[in-house]
This record gives structure tokens, sequence and C-alpha cells, in this order.
């Protein structure tokens, strides 16, 4: 009899735990409004939208779809709703090849052409860790296709990749030298993967990662004509209440790939706090930041980036491709995450998880340091306006980033509405955050120059100040017009004259007008080739590197004094 009692108890225990624990884990109704007013926008029976989940130690406490998942047949968007995952598949990636470092099966520092012995010699060792805190210097493969053209197929797919990484010979930079997000680092880690490993990527990744953690429903994809079913597509918005269909039209492995629900994703969440795919040192590793040759750490790990956000800890990454909008935020330490996949191309998806964090986690931040008075904008009057006339105008960097410094009412000004301080001599900093940025000019025999010096940048940025010169003549434009041949891409451009203007033609995109940034940086408007660098021998040009953004050191050579046809 006391045996029956005490077994009693015990299950009454146990249920009243069960109980608590549900109703831990549970929302409350008014918490519910409050997210559900979060994405009233997308709360329509008519429009695209997205799907919300929340998770909490061992359970996903909270999801919903909002709008439709496919607007042709008015199918609304639900927890089981399949997605495209865009740049969120580089964690997935990055913890495959973690996996098989465990293993053995390779070390995070060795040589990429150990296991990709087609890739060039760039003179320069590129380790996997290069690749996998995008430090490698290698060009991003969806910019070169950009510039190339995408073929009649109309898509990007992992064998182009491939061809397009193969012919590089050229880097952006040395390898550790910066951070420079490129999606050809995970496109390679991928191939890597299947190296390593003895399986394609898709097997190695279902086996390792997907079946331990119950993610049925994911899987990475490189044919588009593979049926999925529940799959989402997207759509961009043309009016108030008009859309239309856009297509998925890249199919690469490593930087992209996976499809996933609301619900499988939140499994993988919980494994970076309870850990089934790996364990523990798995996770540390994958969340280690990177650090520069320099030794300086950058926040980007593998596949995902690091940082704070209400004094806790977060692991987070987005993805974005032909509108589909994808966030996931980990709060490591709480046990919780938050996920927010969209496919109506609305950039506002990003915030959410930032929003539903303040709805649900403690800000555990301490004010240690005294508020600064709010200062004077007068602080900011020249002494002497004249005397620094001669760094007004248009600059531009050798990646093609422009800014323009003017004098109004006595003070200096960067792009019109950031007012500068003049800290002494030729050095200014910005008023809003002095500590930030800081520009310090110089004036030489050829013109003045800016150096941008910020917390933001791994090395400083040259800046050189440029003239528009409208009435350059039909014989000095001549000088430019002919055929350019890139060896590394495979490709033509033509630079023709007509009508007094200089255009960029290509076999594959609509003729783009060149801007003149001085006699040697053109930009082409509307046009892949945003910024390039005139080479000349002995005055007479020879050819032109492509310096845009993150692509930089692209050369084509002028191979014809005539653009072609």
């Amino acid at each position: 009899m006391q045996n029956g009692i005490k077994r009693l108890l015990i299950i009454l225990i146990l249920i009243t735990t069960v109980i608590n624990t549900a109703n831990a884990q549970a929302l409350s109704d008014s918490m519910i409004n409050k997210i559900d007013q979060l994405f009233k926008k997308w709360d329509k029976p008519n429009t695209p939208g997205c799907v919300v989940g929340i998770v909490r130690n061992d359970s996903l406490i909270y999801s919903k779809g909002y709008g439709l998942a496919n607007l042709e047949n008015n199918i609304a968007n639900t927890p089981q709703s399949i997605y495209y995952m865009a740049s969120i598949s580089k964690q997935f990636t990055a913890y495959a090849i973690t996996l098989l470092a465990r293993q053995g099966k390779l070390k995070i520092d060795d040589d990429i052409h150990q296991y990709l012995p087609w890739m060039a010699d760039f003179g320069k060792k590129i380790t996997i860790r290069n690749l996998l805190n995008h430090t490698s210097g290698i060009r991003d493969d969806i910019n070169l296709m950009a510039i190339l053209g995408i073929g009649p197929d109309g898509m990007l797919t992992q064998t182009q990749a491939l061809k397009i990484l193969k012919g590089q010979r050229t880097l952006n930079f040395p390898p550790g030298e910066m951070f420079s997000y490129s999606n050809s680092n995970y496109v390679l880690l991928a191939e890597i993967v299947k190296v390593a490993s003895s399986q394609n990527f898709r097997s190695f990744t279902n086996d390792a990662i997907f079946k331990p953690l119950g993610m049925t429903n994911t899987r990475f994809i490189d044919d588009n004509r593979e049926v999925v079913k529940n799959r989402v597509p997207s759509y961009n918005k043309t009016g108030p209440n008009t859309f239309k269909n856009n297509y998925q039209n890249i199919y690469t492995l490593g930087d992209g790939g996976l499809f996933t629900n609301l619900t499988d994703m939140a499994h993988w969440i919980m494994n970076f706090y309870n850990p089934k795919a790996g364990d523990a040192k798995d996770i540390i590793q994958l969340t280690e930041k990177g650090k520069l040759n320099s030794g300086k750490e950058i926040s980007y790990a593998r596949g995902i980036n690091v940082d704070s956000a209400r004094g806790w800890k977060i692991f987070a990454h987005n993805g974005a491709l032909a509108a589909y909008n994808t966030m996931v935020a980990i709060y490591p330490d709480l046990k919780t995450g938050f996920i927010v996949f969209g496919n109506g191309g609305d950039n506002e998806i990003y915030s959410k998880p930032t929003q539903l964090a303040e709805l649900l986690i403690p800000d555990i931040r301490k004010n240690t340091v005294p508020a600064a008075a709010k200062r004077d904008s007068a602080i900011a009057q020249l002494k002497d306006p004249d005397s620094f006339k001669q760094f007004e105008g248009n600059y531009i960097s050798d990646n093609g980033y422009r800014t323009k410094f003017s004098i109004a009412k006595g003070k200096l000004w960067v792009n019109k509405d950031n007012l500068l301080i003049n800290e002494s001599g030729n050095t200014f900093s910005l008023f809003a955050d002095p500590t930030a940025t800081k520009y310090i000019f110089s004036n030489n025999k050829t013109g003045a120059t800016a150096e941008l010096q910020s917390r933001y940048l791994d090395r400083p940025s040259h800046l050189v100040k440029y003239s528009n010169d409208a009435t350059l003549s039909d014989k000095f434009l001549q000088t430019y017009i002919g055929t350019y041949y890139s060896p590394e891409l495979d490709c033509t451009y033509y630079i023709r004259l007509k009508d007094h203007y200089l255009y960029f033609a290509n076999n594959l995109h609509a003729d783009a007008t060149i801007t003149m940034l001085g006699p040697n940086d053109l930009s082409g408007n509307n046009s892949p080739l945003d910024h390039v660098s005139v080479i000349r021998e002995k005055g007479k040009i020879i050819g032109f590197e492509l310096n845009s953004g993150s692509l930089m050191h692209l050369r084509f050579n002028k191979i014809a004094e005539e653009p072609g046809l």
C-alpha cells in the first residue's frame, strides 16, 4: 500500500513538473498579440508574406505563417512551407567541414589545393580556414557571372560556377589580409566536403547533420528541375496590390542551395546548445571568430556572425536571393532562437528577429560609461574656410567608392549631410561619431587626396579627387575605343563612341553609357562594369582593371583598336 502511495506521489510530481514546464514554455495571449502586431503588414489574404518561429530550450514555442506562400493557387504560408535559405546555407556547409575535421579527414589549415588541385596557383597559400572566414581573396562567382552574363539557360549552376573559378588567376587581395564576403568560398567548401568525405555534398550533409537532427524536410538542391513538395515561390511587389514572380536563377551548393521549413530549422537552432549532430566542441569551433594576418579579430566565424545583442552573445546570419529574405538569430546562453523567412522581397524581414528579442530577451547591458554631453555643432565651424577650399569636390577610391566633400556656411560636409570636425591640420572626423571615421587630406602634384580611416575597414582607403569634364573631344575619346578581353573570364567587352559619348558593349548586356571620372577611371551606368581603372603603357591604353566593390584587379587586355561588331 505504501509503495502504491509513493508511486502515485511520484507520478503526481512528474505530471506537475511537465505542466509547469509547458506553462513556462508557452507564450501569453498578450505576448502573442504583440508578435502578431509586428507582422501585421503581411497578415493579409492576397499578398506574399512570411513564417515566424520562436525556439526556447527544446521546443518551438511559437510558429505561424502570415500571408500567402503561393499567390497563383492561394496557398497560405505555414510552418511546413519549404523555403529557399540563400546564405543561411553557409553555416551548414561550415558545420560539415567542422565535422570532417573532427573525423580527421581534413585539417582547417590545409591548403585548399590538397583537395582542389585544379584551382590556379595564386602564389599564396589559401587555407580552408580562409574560405570559412571569407579571407581568401577569391572573387565572388555571382558577381563574376554578372559581368560574364548568364547563358541561354538563365541559371548559374554549380558546374558553371566551378568553371568560372577554375579560370581565375588573380585575387582581390592576399589571403588573410582582409575580410570580404564571397560566395565562391562556400562553393569551394562544398567541393572540399565531397572530396574529403568521398560522398556527394547532399548525401554527406543529410547523413551527418539532417538525419541526426530529425530535419526530415531539409536538403541541399542544385537542380532547378527537382520537384520540391510545399516549395514556396517568391514575388516582387510591382504596385500597391500587384506582384510578379521572381524566379530563382542561382542553383549552386555550399553558398546556398538549402531548402527547409520552419519546424526543421528549429532543430538546427537547438543543436547550438544541445548538440545531437556532432558535439559541443564542434559548436565552439563553428562559432569561433576569424582573425586576419594582422591579428585583428573579425565577427565572422564559420558561416555565421558572432556578436552581442542586449548584453547577450548572439549567432546570426541572413539570406537573400530572388525575393527570398531569410534570417536566423540564436541566443545560445538563453537557449532561445528566432526564425523569420519571407517570400515577398521585403528587407524589413531582417529587423524582425531584433524586434522579437526586444519583446522576449531581457536587456542586461549596463551603461558603465557616462553619457557624453551633447555637443554643439559650432565646434565644426572652420576658422579659415578658404584654406580648405582646395579639398572640396568629388573623390573616388581604388574600389570605386565615391564621396563628395563640400563647404557650406563655413563648415565641411561629406556627402552633404554628414558634418566633419577639424581635429588638427588637415585631419577631420565625423561630428556624429568622432572615433569611428577620420579623413586626412593632402595635396600634391597630381591633385588632392584623402585617406579614409575607419574602425569598419580592415585598412585605410585612399581617395583621389576627380572632376567630370563634359567638354572632352571626340579625338580624345577615340583613344579609349577598342576590344577588351579578360582571359580569366573568357569574356569580351567593347568600348564604342557614339554621339560624343563612350559606351560599354557586350553580347549579353545592353550598351551602357560611360561616365568619365577622370582620364583613368570610367564608370558604366547600369553596367556590371561599375568602375574600371585604365591601364596605360607609355601613355597608351593597353587595357583596364575592373575594381568595383568586392571585385578587384580583374584584368581586361586591349586586343584590338576597333570595338568589334
